[in-house]
Parts: C-alpha cells; sequence; structure tokens
C-alpha cells in the first residue's frame, strides 16, 4: 500500500469521526431542548386545567427531568422564585402576654396559635389550630419580562426569607413586635407580608405590601386568599361544642352578623357582595380574618367531622380583594382569641355578636341586664355557683311583681269557680255555648278579673328564660368552672356513664339536668292544682299530660348534653318559684280576697271604654252567634 493510499484512508477516517462526534452533539442538544419544551407544555396544561399529552421519544432520567422543569421555570418565572421553591421549612415564634403565635417561612403565614389563658378540657393550652393543618395562599399573577406570558404565583407554594429570630418574648417595656416575611421576585422586587404582634392583645395587623412590583404584576383586577384549617375539640361534650360550631361572616352595611349554619355534615355558600370579616367560630374561640377595605365575594364551607374525633370541623374560605398597580399596601388583621363579649366589642367591629345571645328582645336582655350583672358579681371573685344563685335572685326580684300578679289573677278565677258551675248547669247545651261564654265574659268584669291576668305576666317573663337558655351555653366565663359535682358549667355534668347511647338522651345521665326536670314536674303539678276552674272543660285532660309529663320530659333529654350551668338556674328558679307560691298563699287569704271580689261586683261602677281587646272578643262572639243562627235556619 503506497504512502497516497494510506493517507487517504486516514483522511476519510477523520472525516467521519468527525461527522460522527457532531451529529452526536446536536442530537444531545435537540434531546435537552425538547425536554424543555415538553416540560414547559406539561406545567402551561396544568395551569389551564388540560390533560397531559404522552411525550414522544425515550425515557427520561430523574435528575434530567429535574434540570429540564428548573430550566423552564427560570424561563418563565424567574431565578429567585425558583429558588424559593427549594428552601427547608422553619418556623418561628412570637410570644406577648395573651398568647404564643407561630409562623412558618412556607407560605410566609401563621401555622399555630396557642392563648396562654385558656386550657382544653384535657388539660393542654387551647390551640387555634389542629396541628399542620393551616393553609394561607394569596395567588396573583406576574410578567417577569416583556417577552415572557403571565404566570400565576401562589404564595403556599414558596419559602420567604425572614430575618427574625427563632423566639421572641415581648419585654415589659415592648408594646409590640413585628414579624416580616419576604417573597423575592428578583433583586429588588418582593412581595411581603408583615405581621404586627401587639402586647396585650388578641388582635395582630397583618399588611400585604408589593415592593417595586409595578412593573411585574399583570393587569388583573383582584387577588385570592385561600385561608383554611381544621379547628380541633377544646371543650367535654362533641356534640354540644359542635351545635356551636360554624363559619360566620359580616356585610360592611350591616350591624348583623351571618353564619352558614351550625349542623353536621358539610355546607357551603358564597356571597357575591362585599363582606367586612369571615370568622372559623368554635363554642367559645374564633379565627377572624378582616379587611380594612372589605372583601370583594367569599366563598364558604365546613365538613363536620365524626364524633369521637380529635377535631370538630374542617374550615375552608376563599376571599377575594380588589387589586390596583397603584397601591402598594393592603391593610388586613386576625384575630385569635375567646368569644368573650367585653373584648369582641371593642374593636368596633360587631365581633361580639357572633355570640348567639339571640336577637331583638332576648339580645337585649343579654346584652344590657344578664351581662353587665354577670360580669359585676364575677369581679367579686365569689363561686360561679354562688354567682348563678345570685342572678337568680335578682332576676327573680325584677319580676316579682309580675309574678304576684300572676298568682292574684289566678287565685280570683279559682275562687270563681262556684260561679262559673252555675253559669254551666245554666247553659248546658252546645248551642247555647255563645251564650255562656257571654256570661262568663260579664262576671269576670263585675269581679274584676282579667281572664288574661295570669298569662300576660308569663308571657313577659318569656324572654327572660329564652335569654338564659343562650346566654349560659354561650357563656365563655363559665368554661371549666366547677360546682359541687359539675367540673364544668359550660358543658354537662355526669355523674353516671352508660355502657350504651339512648337516642335523644345520650350516655350519660346528668344529675343537675334530672333534678331540673322533677322541679318542673312539681312546680306544674301545683300550678295545675291551683287552677280548679278549668278542669273538666275539653282539652284539659290533653294539657295536663304536657305540662305535667311531656316538657319535663323533653326538657330531661334535650338539656342532658347542654351547659349544667343553664339546668342549674332553671332548677333554682323552679325552687324560687314554689317558695313564692306557697308563700303567696300565705299572704293571699282567699275568703278576704273573695269577699272583695263581691264589693267590686256588687258596685255600679261608671261605664269605662272597652280595650281593643274587648271590642274584638265582642265582635268574634257575636259572628260566632251569627253562624250558629244561620246554621240553624
Amino acid at each position: 500500500m503506497d504512502k497516497n493510499t494510506v493517507l487517504g484512508l486516514v483522511v476519510i477516517a477523520a472525516m467521519l469521526f468527525g461527522f460522527s462526534w457532531y451529529n452526536s452533539s446536536q442530537n444531545k442538544k435537540y434531546a435537552e431542548q425538547k425536554q424543555i419544551e415538553d416540560s414547559i407544555a406539561r406545567v402551561r396544561a396544568l395551569e389551564q386545567g388540560q390533560p397531559i399529552d404522552v411525550v414522544q421519544g425515550g425515557p427520561v432520567s430523574p435528575a434530567n427531568q429535574v434540570v429540564a422543569d428548573d430550566s423552564m421555570r427560570v424561563q418563565q418565572y424567574g431565578q429567585a422564585l425558583v429558588s424559593a421553591r427549594n428552601q427547608q421549612e422553619q418556623t418561628y415564634t412570637v410570644e406577648n402576654d395573651m398568647m404564643i403565635v407561630t409562623f412558618s417561612n412556607k407560605g410566609g403565614k401563621v401555622v399555630g396559635v396557642e392563648l396562654k389563658d385558656y386550657r382544653k378540657y384535657s388539660g393542654d393550652n387551647v390551640q387555634m389550630y389542629a396541628p399542620k393543618s393551616a393553609r394561607f395562599d394569596m395567588e396573583f399573577f406576574i410578567r417577569p419580562s416583556v417577552l415572557s406570558n403571565d404566570v400565576r404565583v401562589n404564595t403556599d407554594d414558596y419559602y420567604f426569607t425572614t430575618d427574625m429570630a427563632e423566639s421572641v418574648v415581648l419585654s415589659e417595656s415592648e408594646t409590640q413586635q413585628q414579624v416580616s416575611m419576604k417573597l423575592y421576585m428578583d433583586s429588588t422586587s418582593y412581595m411581603e407580608y408583615l405581621y404586627t404582634i401587639h402586647k396585650d392583645d388578641y388582635m395582630m395587623d397583618f399588611d400585604v405590601r408589593f415592593v417595586n412590583m409595578d412593573n411585574i404584576m399583570s393587569n388583573q383586577s383582584d387577588v385570592v386568599f385561600s385561608w383554611s384549617s381544621i379547628g380541633p375539640q377544646n371543650e367535654k361534650g362533641f356534640q354540644n361544642e359542635n351545635n356551636y360550631t360554624t363559619i360566620s361572616y359580616k356585610y360592611p352595611s350591616k350591624n348583623s352578623v351571618e353564619n352558614i349554619g351550625m349542623s353536621e355534615g358539610i355546607k357551603e355558600e358564597t356571597e357575591n357582595s362585599a363582606v367586612q370579616w369571615v370568622a372559623f367560630k368554635q363554642q367559645f374561640f374564633s379565627s377572624i380574618f378582616i379587611a380594612d377595605d372589605n372583601f370583594q365575594n367569599v366563598s364558604m364551607k365546613y365538613d363536620t367531622y365524626d364524633p369521637g374525633n380529635v377535631n370538630i370541623k374542617k374550615f375552608d374560605a376563599s376571599l377575594t380583594t380588589e387589586f390596583n398597580k397603584s397601591t402598594t399596601e393592603y391593610k388586613f388583621h386576625f384575630y385569635y382569641g375567646p368569644n368573650k363579649y367585653s373584648i369582641l366589642k371593642k374593636y368596633d367591629i360587631e365581633a361580639q355578636k357572633i355570640i348567639p345571645l339571640g336577637g331583638n328582645i332576648i339580645g337585649i336582655v343579654n346584652r344590657w341586664v344578664v351581662i353587665p350583672v354577670f360580669d359585676w358579681l364575677e369581679k367579686t371573685g365569689i363561686s360561679y355557683g354562688i354567682i348563678i344563685l345570685i342572678l337568680t335572685f335578682i332576676i327573680k326580684i325584677i319580676i316579682f311583681p309580675l309574678t304576684y300578679r300572676s298568682y292574684l289573677s289566678t287565685a280570683k278565677m279559682r275562687l270563681l269557680k262556684p260561679e262559673m258551675d252555675e253559669l254551666a248547669a245554666k247553659y248546658p247545651k252546645q248551642e247555647d255555648a255563645m251564650k255562656r261564654q257571654q256570661a262568663t265574659m260579664e262576671l269576670y268584669k263585675r269581679a274584676g278579673v282579667n281572664p288574661m291576668g295570669g298569662c300576660l305576666p308569663l308571657l313577659i317573663q318569656f324572654p327572660i328564660l329564652i335569654a338564659m337558655f343562650r346566654f349560659f351555653p354561650a357563656s365563655i366565663e363559665l368554661r371549666g368552672e366547677s360546682f359541687l359535682w359539675a367540673d364544668d358549667l359550660s358543658s354537662y355534668d355526669s355523674i353516671l356513664q352508660l355502657p350504651f347511647n339512648i337516642p335523644f338522651y345520650g350516655d350519660h345521665v346528668s344529675l343537675l339536668t334530672l333534678l331540673m326536670a322533677v322541679s318542673m314536674h312539681i312546680t306544674a303539678r301545683i300550678n295545675y292544682a291551683m287552677q280548679p276552674a278549668t278542669q273538666g272543660q275539653p282539652g284539659m285532660g290533653s294539657m295536663k299530660f304536657m305540662m305535667l309529663w311531656m316538657m319535663p320530659i323533653m326538657l330531661l333529654a334535650w338539656f342532658n348534653n347542654y351547659a349544667s350551668g343553664l339546668s342549674y338556674y332553671y332548677l333554682l328558679s323552679n325552687l324560687i318559684t314554689m317558695g313564692q307560691t306557697f308563700g303567696f298563699r300565705y299572704i293571699v287569704n282567699d275568703e278576704k280576697l273573695h269577699a272583695r271580689m263581691k264589693q267590686n261586683a256588687a258596685k255600679k261602677k261608671p261605664a269605662k271604654k272597652k280595650s281593643k281587646w274587648q271590642q274584638r272578643y265582642e265582635e268574634m262572639l257575636k259572628e260566632q252567634q251569627r253562624q250558629q243562627n244561620a246554621k240553624k235556619k
């Protein structure tokens, strides 16, 4: 083989090697670019809610896929946000006189709040959130560069930066502590969560700031907050606590507070109008998210856990607030604390109305009578059982004139029984019913008896009874307070745990509720015995059964899981009523009262203008008489 042949073969070999090397290099670059493009397509498909097509080609290694995805994200979001996704979670705590707040750099959110002055029934401090259940996300859109598309940012996916210490306790000289959490979009542009915790307060300020982001933010009219948590069981009775657990909210134009309902299972509601605040409310504690400039609309939902679970409900809320690129700061607040009327009232946002004290007359009785008296007695430092006893006596003294008038009216009706029997004998036939009624009304008029005199005082007392029913289960002051055998006056007292569950009753025996039902039966029996004039009339048998047996049994089943303080109040009220009745019997002489009634009947009194009630009653009697006469014809 000559020299030229060898040289030719070497050149050919070099050309083949060079072509092979160049082709392999181009294929590798093409594969990497293809992976990046496929990753971009997958992310965009996910963002748009579209199915992801299977990428043609050979398998991609996990390491290469991560590199490709990160490259794609850098192109879309920028290096700062990509770096903010790949950090480690750290928590930080700030403690004031009222609570310990735990923050996480993941999402820059509050992940735990511990109340220092309140204990769970199990003995630990009250936790506003179940562990690892808190989620707080703000969603908005940015455009990192002129050539890029709008991309969505969910703050809960990123790790914020902060320079605060891991644990901070406010000193005596400090009035507040600020926590700054920043999420950088690039070296100079960032979004900041600024929390301000005050020394003696359950309310925490929350400011959202956009720094140097006017050229990065997309053209959007609003941003959306997604807030969720799980409410742990804090009280003794699951059912009773669940009955008072819901999501409440307030319209800025109204002084009232709404809620999505208190029930089991799933409940959800959407309000397409301005809302000032939303509260995840439990029986005695609430987390409230407040907007200074209101939310545009909100969607709320809760899901109830089964009895026996350590949690009560899972709360979710989506809140939209107006956004303007020219506005760089938005002000909000978080309240984490007790549902105590005096505390919530001072914030002047009507938050105290999440406490179910009742509306209209019942609410007025609670807010202007019961709560002030209860707070005044509370300052004395005496036992809450004694406070309830004193409160019961005060209420009974206030309504004593009504009770006395009711007794007198009942006594007069009882003393008229002989005359009533004579009228019944005089008009025994059914067709004479109208005449008997007219004669009865004339008898009442001559004797000076108001047939409604015994009912009206009871009706006036009824709002007070309902006010007490509202007050005691919602009163955090009774929470954890013991009296006699009841270890918590805000929950049921159990002297016997049953090995089975009785429908509508429960799996335990509440002694205070049992005593209340017995006292109610005895009180009803005494009152019924004082009304012989009504015996033998149609329907009185069923009425007697209802008052003597049905009502006590119904309340026994109903109150068995309710606050023992409520049963204790009704028990005291019934006992005092019995004592008043026996006292009235001793004070009021039936013979003297009857003689006075006869004197009144014998007097010729000037004609009085008939009341509207009397006029309507007489017109009704006349109409009934006309109808009967028409039937006879």
